[in-house]
Parts: C-alpha cells; structure tokens; sequence
C-alpha cells in the first residue's frame, strides 16, 4: 500500500478520529485534576503583621494556613518592640496559596554594638565626626586644665572613664573631656 492510498483510506480517518478523542479525553482530565490539586481561584489574603511579636505572629500564620520563614534581623529599630516583625514578603492584604511562605524582617533586641575608637589627644573637631560615623552620639563636655586645647583627654561613659576598643551599642551618649589650653 502506498502512502497516499492510506493517507485517504477510511482505516486511517477512524484512527485520527479515535486519537484526537483521545486526547480530547486526556487533556480534560489533566485540567480537571490540576484544577482540584492546585486549588485553583482559592486565594488566601495575607495578615498584617508588622509590629507584631512572632509569638501573635505565628497564631495569625496558622489561623490563615500560611508558613512563615525568618529571613533575617535588620538594624534596630526603636520605632518597633524588640523581636517584632519590621517588614514582610509578600506584602499585608495580598492574595496567596495556602501554605505559602511569608518572608519575616525581625527587629533585633538592641543596636548593634561598636567598639570605642581612639580618639584620645585628637582635637575635637577631628573626634566628634568620628563618633558619630560610627553611630555614637557626643554627650557631656567638660574641661580640665591640659595644654591641649580642645584636645580629648578622657572619653567617659555613664561618669565612668572608658577605653578605646570598648564595645558600647550604637546610640550610646560618650562624655569627652578636653584640655582647655592652659597647664
């Protein structure tokens, strides 16, 4: 038999005919199944949760079928409660799958500790710029009688004399205390 004899034989139709049933068949079922497996139109509207603390955090997770995953802590921030959440992925009032992830920024319990630099027998000018570059903030000033004048003599801290290299929080409010230029 040659191809075009069967190409238009009755026996080929019925075969092309019974295929295209086939897969007619097949492609129904295979939408009918994703669409029950994957929930299709079920939408899950994501919570507010920053500012909470993880421990409300996680009911209202469980409560909506959600999962939640910490990312990781960010810089302090004093605006939120210690542990709270600061930031979320995806954003509150979004439309989700059940069990999706929600990505948690966290509020860490403090500022990140940075260590004193030296600053002693450097003038002010040069002193001040680099406490605050570091996050430090310049408190109390007083004068004591030293030859250099507006040169720190003492960098204290809560009254106490500390030194370089110390490890104080970000934030932290330093005492200096500077020669007035007289001996």
């Amino acid at each position: 038999m040659s191809i075009i004899k069967f190409l238009t034989s009755k026996e080929f139709f019925k075969q092309l005919i019974l295929a295209i049933v086939a897969l007619i068949i097949i492609v129904f079922f295979a939408l009918r199944y994703l669409k029950s497996s994957t929930n299709h139109g079920d939408f899950v509207e994501v919570p507010e949760l920053k500012g909470k603390t993880l421990n409300v955090v996680q009911i209202e997770i469980d409560d909506n079928d959600l999962t939640m995953v910490v990312q990781d802590s960010a810089n302090y921030n004093s605006n939120y409660p210690k542990y709270s959440v600061i930031d979320q992925q995806p954003a509150a009032g979004s439309l989700v799958k059940e069990n999706r992830k929600i990505y948690l920024t966290l509020n860490p319990s403090g500022y990140k500790k940075v260590g004193v630099p030296n600053i002693i027998r450097r003038t002010f000018r040069q002193a001040k710029p680099t406490l605050e570059a570091l996050g430090f903030q310049v408190g109390n000033i007083t004068r004591v009688n030293d030859i250099g004048l507006d040169q720190v003599i003492e960098v204290r801290y809560k009254g106490k004399k500390i030194n370089p290299g110390t490890m104080l929080e970000k934030t932290t409010k330093i005492d200096l205390v500077l020669g007035n230029g007289k001996q």
